[in-house]
């Protein structure tokens, strides 16, 4: 672990190799796992701005998930979350015609109905944060059903930190990718 900032960022994101290959997966970490995506309270609120612009986009599940739960939901430990339809399925997950489970945020993003692409945590994904009183912890996230996008990512040899550089912006800004690249590079020589 090295501290960068206010961030302490495990050197997992460095030497480790990812690429969602969706393809592959057909986006199971979106209908897969125990809770709904992590939110921050600013996101919280702008799922609720948002929801009527979305809500067209959301299959009928998810929307009867999201209105009888809210657009946000606070888990068993006291965390921020998106509603999940049955314990299963983000509420904001549709499908392609392939079958591909897809955000419905990031579609409407897409299309240009609203100007936010989805959770900061769904961007970040395979990394995670974990936010403490005086810094933030900067983790590489291991879950089986990325072994394809792992693998992909050896192939094609590209770290975790690039493959999240959009998100890893967004969270903490360009001056801190900035950072992170120049430790990157040394570390790596």
């Amino acid at each position: 672990m090295f501290q960068l900032g206010k961030t302490i960022v495990s050197e997992n994101i460095i030497e480790k190799d990812f690429v969602c290959n969706i393809s592959a997966c057909k986006g199971i970490c979106c209908i897969d796992g125990d809770a709904g995506a992590p939110l921050d309270e600013e996101e919280t609120h702008i799922l609720e701005e948002i929801y009527p612009k979305i809500k067209p986009f959301l299959r009928e599940e998810g929307i009867k998930a999201i209105e009888e739960q809210g657009t946000w939901v606070t888990s068993d430990y006291d965390e921020l979350e998106t509603p999940l339809i049955n314990g299963a399925d983000c509420a904001y997950v549709i499908f392609d015609d392939k079958g591909t489970a897809m955000c419905a945020i990031e579609e409407a993003y897409n299309q240009g109905v609203v100007s936010w692409k989805k959770p900061v945590s769904c961007h970040l994904y395979p990394v995670r944060i974990q936010d403490y009183s005086e810094f933030s912890a900067v983790n590489y996230h291991k879950w089986d059903i990325c072994d394809d996008a792992c693998s992909l990512g050896k192939e094609l040899q590209v770290p975790v930190y690039k493959f999240v550089k959009q998100a890893l912006i967004r969270k903490f800004g360009q001056d801190w990718y900035d950072e992170l690249e120049v430790i990157a590079e040394n570390y790596n020589k």
